[in-house]
């Protein structure tokens, strides 16, 4: 067979394999059977699920200034989003700038024509959408949910003839020949360290150069914190003068060294010498795309609502431009006292995810426009916090003294840009802004009414009998178990509750959460958010808040739990054996819970391996509802409060030992989770796509422009998005990409 039909890798003692359309395996076996199952982690199903994220009515009720503020911000997200591009793979810029030539030529509809004479299938063609599809919705073609890579599902010499038959490459074949050279290899490669995000030889990474170890992290992460520098919006560059590493810092701003613009600002850049290495500070990282969003946030200013709203703009637009985290976090301050607006936003480098050291933020920024109904509900539960915080399970000495009452909100999304949509979100990430200031709550209602349409067949690992009321309790139950956990701490030192001796350890100088607990810093504390909302759901007065009462109440109780009990089995496919690496922050996090809850016994959980009605491995997972309120309950109550003292006394060694006992994953014990990881690979289904809309100018007012819930609807939605200056864009872009493309070897 040649390698565009099947491509078998031995890896130790597991076979993988790259099954493509033509080929005719043999009839079904356990190991062909295996083999399959493992590859299509590393594809897009044609049948994935695209919707549509519908924000026509939120939109259609804007004023017109509040439109062209919405508008404005809108462009600012959407090119700063395409930084998430660079911070992913080496090839990820690459390919979307080679698909985005070839459909700005010719719509999906378009070359379906074309392929066909290619001879390309309508099921490969259909593939290759999803692929354009998934990489666009991604933004790099790595899962932004489990960082794995994923790949083509048509062979290679298909996708070759489809773009030597292109529109595009007949009027420049020099021009798409060189791009189709430039990232072809690694497009389809899936060599181990390729399958997967990861620093050094755990997988890829473009946060680091490609020589840079975890010590090497490390000591970057001491320079920065002697230095009082953030690491969110740094990227971390190694090379050797004469035997001996020097360090470059780079900083993502729009200007770079030596231009008038910064010269007042230059006391965090230069060269340093620290334990005996050299570092160098630098502006400029993503600069040409980051003066496209300064350029924008300056549009969206002339349309603010308030002086607020003025003034976070400014102080956003100061970061960007000089790569200030200081003027980002001045920003944050006047958002979080811009207090209800009808259209919210938040923007720059914001979760530290997919840093493999999990200190550095991805680029992200939204735009939503306020579900009102949603929102008092929420403002109900906000207003009951100063009740419901004496419940947690830890002393009072861990709280502030006062709570500062977070801006808890229901939006309807209409731009998300970054590589995915979440629920929802709480930010922003500051420790001493959270502390001291307040955050904000936020849950996008269009995202959840999405994410959460059910199919019962589709419905894994559950009884019959728990499936209807699942699906008719899923998205109520996600609105109550929202994210409450985020709460201030005193960090004075104070008795540890968990051994009775004073507090050994805190929080000194500039450390902070995610620096000082880094590589386990966001599962840690999702795990801790994920564990609040459960122990909390369980108070009538919450559930009434949401219109929960009696047997109502008691089912929204029951399928929360079940449905965190579910998320913990179905998480292990974020898990990978050969590295022993979780590459999914919540699904850890929920798989940790499982692991609580099954080890507090007395028959709260379930959890059976058993042969599904197909004749292939299953499992089935139970719950007893009427052991939550007890057993369920002191469980979470007794490993929450072990998070919290772990998490505010700054104590990262018994913190990571604990956490990291309950995130292994073995075939020991009463539980083989390996086995079930295979099982849980073999009935997965993929994560949804979102289709969202643009916003254009036209006249004196703004249009919304919808596209359907498809591949070829998600494609043409990104190749109109920057029509304005495509060309420009893409040559940028290819720039940016080619200039480091050394540092990757």
């Amino acid at each position: 067979m040649s390698e565009n039909q099947m491509d078998i890798k031995m890896e130790g003692d597991t076979q993988t394999s790259v099954l493509h359309k033509d080929t005719h395996p043999s009839p079904f076996t356990s190991v062909t059977f295996r083999l399959k199952m493992v590859d299509s982690q590393y594809y897009l199903p044609n049948d994935i699920g695209i919707s549509a994220l519908d924000c026509s009515e939120a939109f259609r009720l804007l004023s017109p200034q509040e439109k062209m503020y919405a508008h404005y911000l809108s462009r600012a997200s959407w090119y700063g989003g395409l930084v998430v591009l660079l911070q992913t793979s080496p090839e990820s810029a690459n390919i979307f700038v080679l698909l985005q030539r070839i459909f700005r030529k010719q719509t999906p509809a378009q070359l379906e024509q074309v392929a066909t004479a290619a001879g390309l299938s309508s099921e490969e063609y259909q593939a290759f959408l999803v692929y354009a599809a998934g990489l666009y919705a991604n933004m790099g073609n790595y899962k932004s949910f489990g960082d794995t890579k994923f790949i083509p599902n048509l062979p290679k010499d298909k996708l070759k003839a489809l773009v030597w038959a292109s529109q595009a490459f007949q009027e420049q074949p020099a021009e798409m020949e060189a791009l189709w050279d430039s990232c072809s290899c690694l497009l389809y490669s899936l060599e181990n360290r390729q399958k997967q995000l990861g620093l050094g030889d755990k997988g890829i990474t473009t946060y680091f150069s490609g020589n840079c170890c975890l010590e090497d992290a490390e000591l970057a992460q001491k320079f920065l914190d002697s230095k009082k520098l953030s690491a969110y919006n740094t990227r971390l560059f190694k090379k050797e003068d004469g035997g001996k590493a020097c360090y470059e810092v780079r900083l993502a701003s729009a200007v770079q060294k030596g231009q008038t613009a910064v010269k007042k600002c230059e006391s965090c850049c230069g060269s340093f010498s620290f334990e005996d290495k050299e570092f160098t500070v630098k502006r400029g990282d993503y600069s040409r795309v980051m003066e496209k969003v300064c350029y924008y946030l300056e549009k969206a200013r002339a349309y603010a609502a308030n002086e607020n709203q003025r003034k976070m703009l400014e102080e956003y637009t100061r970061s960007f431009t000089l790569g200030s985290i200081d003027a980002h976090k001045e920003g944050s301050r006047y958002w979080i006292k811009d207090k209800g607006p009808i259209v919210e936003s938040y923007i720059g480098f914001i979760e530290s995810y997919r840093d493999p050291f999990g200190s550095r933020g991805e680029f992200e920024g939204f735009v939503a426009v306020v579900n009102k109904a949603m929102s008092e509900r929420f403002a109900k539960l906000v207003s009951s916090a100063e009740v419901l915080l004496p419940e947690l399970p830890w002393p009072q000495e861990f709280e502030k003294d006062a709570f500062l009452k977070p801006d808890f909100t229901s939006l309807d999304v209409l731009t998300f840009a970054g590589s995915g949509i979440p629920a929802g979100i709480n930010i922003p990430n500051y420790d001493d802004i959270r502390q001291t200031e307040g955050f904000k709550n936020v849950s996008l209602g269009n995202v959840l009414a999405v994410a959460y349409a059910t199919q019962k067949e589709k419905l894994t690992f559950l009884e019959e009998g728990d499936k209807d009321l699942f699906i008719k309790w899923k998205g109520p139950s996600f609105e109550v178990q929202d994210d409450m956990g985020k709460f201030n701490f005193d960090q004075s030192k104070v008795i540890n509750p968990e051994t009775g001796e004073p507090v050994s350890s805190w929080y000194r100088g500039s450390e902070t959460w995610d620096s000082k607990f880094s590589t386990i810093a966001s599962s840690y504390e999702e795990c801790r958010a994920e564990c609040v909302g459960l122990y909390l759901c369980l108070n009538k007065q919450v559930l009434s808040i949401f219109g929960h009462e009696g047997q109502d109440a008691d089912d929204v109780v029951y399928i929360n739990w079940l449905s965190m009990v579910r998320a913990g089995l179905l998480g292990l496919e974020f898990y990978t054996p050969e590295s022993k690496r979780w590459r999914q922050a919540h699904m850890q996090a929920r798989f940790v819970i499982l692991r609580v809850l099954l080890e507090a016994g007395e028959g709260l959980v379930g959890l059976e391996e058993v042969t599904g009605e197909d004749g292939k491995p299953d499992a089935q997972i139970t719950l007893d509802r009427s052991k939550i309120p007890t057993v369920g309950k002191n469980a979470i109550h007794r490993f929450l409060c072990k998070l919290q003292v772990f998490k505010s006394t700054a104590d990262v060694e018994g913190g990571r030992a604990f956490y990291d006992k309950y995130s292994t994953v073995s075939d020991t014990g009463a539980h083989n989770f390996l086995r079930l990881r295979e099982t849980v690979l073999l009935r997965k289904e993929a994560r949804k796509m979102f289709v969202q809309a643009n916003t254009r100018i036209s006249g004196d007012s703004v249009e919304l422009v919808e596209y359907e819930g498809s591949a070829a609807g998600l494609i043409r939605s990104f190749t109109e998005r920057f029509q304005d200056d495509a060309e420009q864009l893409e040559s940028g872009l290819l720039e940016l990409s080619k200039q480091d493309a050394p540092c990757w070897c």
